[in-house]
C-alpha cells in the first residue's frame, strides 16, 4: 500500500473526521464518559497535525504533537482506522511524526494510552517505546499507560 504523510491544519475536514472515529473507538472500549485526563488538543497546542491517505486520498490515519517543554512533546490522536491496520499505515505515521519532532529540534517524545488498548500498547513497544512513570494529567489514572522514547 502506497501511503502519503501530509501536514494539515488542526481542523482540516480529513483529520476532523478521524478524531471523531478516534472518539468514537474509545467510547466503545471505555464507555460514553469523558475518558480522557487532562485538557484535550486543540488547534491552539497542537505543534504539528500529519494525516495518513492512500493513492486515492482516502484517509487512513492522523496524529499530532503537543510541545511539553522545549526538547519534547506529546504524540496526541494517533489514530488508523480499523481497515488500514496491519498495513503499515501507523507505523509511517508515527515515524513522520518523530521525523516533524525531530525538525523541531526535539529530543523525546512521550504518549498516553490505556489499560483497553492492549494493540496499541504492543505496537508502541515494538516501534520502540519503553512504558515510563505517568506523567501530567494521566498522573493517578488507574487506566493511562505511558510510553517515551528518545530520538537523539
Amino acid at each position: 500500500m502506497t501511503i502519503r504523510i501530509s501536514r494539515v491544519a488542526w481542523d482540516d475536514e480529513a483529520g476532523t473526521a478521524l478524531r471523531a472515529a478516534q472518539r468514537r473507538e474509545l467510547d466503545a472500549r471505555y464507555g460514553s464518559d469523558d475518558h480522557e485526563p487532562g485538557t484535550p488538543p486543540t488547534a491552539a497546542d497542537i505543534t504539528r497535525f500529519l494525516l495518513a491517505s492512500d493513492v486515492d486520498d482516502t484517509p487512513l490515519g492522523c496524529g499530532g504533537l503537543r510541545m511539553l517543554g522545549a526538547d519534547r512533546a506529546e504524540i496526541k490522536r494517533m489514530f488508523v482506522v480499523q481497515q488500514a491496520r496491519g498495513t503499515g499505515v501507523a507505523t509511517a505515521l508515527l515515524r513522520a511524526l518523530e521525523d516533524e519532532a525531530r525538525s523541531l529540534g526535539l529530543a523525546e517524545l512521550l504518549l498516553e494510552t490505556g489499560t483497553e488498548q492492549p494493540d496499541a500498547m504492543r505496537f508502541y513497544e515494538r516501534e520502540g517505546y519503553h512504558p515510563i512513570d505517568a506523567f501530567g494529567p494521566y498522573v493517578d489514572e488507574p487506566q493511562s499507560r505511558c510510553y517515551a522514547r528518545s530520538l537523539t
